[in-house]
């Protein structure tokens, strides 16, 4: 097994168990996961070693005037990679709340 295949394999579980592992859908869960195992592939890529390194290297944290040492900022993800939307399938938008009318006197 390449390790293509692994990668596809490692996203399609990943969507089952996102969609609360339904049954029956293994074919659409796999072109999912080829589909994003390709656009992985194609993406320009950055070593993660050498990111770390480099991130560590320039970001380490400085003493301040009182000598405490400054807090390390962290990242928070976005939303949109909290949840991965089939092809074809909307997003579950939010609706706005109508106004109540005022009670018939």
């Amino acid at each position: 097994m390449s390790t293509n295949d692994k990668r596809i394999r490692e996203f399609a579980y990943q969507i089952w168990e996102s969609e609360g592992k339904p049954e029956g859908q293994d074919a659409r869960h796999w072109e999912m996961a080829r589909k994003l195992a390709e656009a992985e592939a194609l993406a320009p890529s950055k070593s993660p070693k050498a990111a770390a390194s480099k991130t560590a290297a320039t970001k380490t944290p400085a003493s301040k005037p009182n000598g405490k040492a400054a807090e390390p900022k962290t990242k928070a993800k976005p939303a949109a990679a909290a949840k991965v939307i089939p092809p074809g399938e909307k997003a579950n938008e939010k609706k706005p709340r109508a106004a109540r009318k005022p009670p018939a006197v």
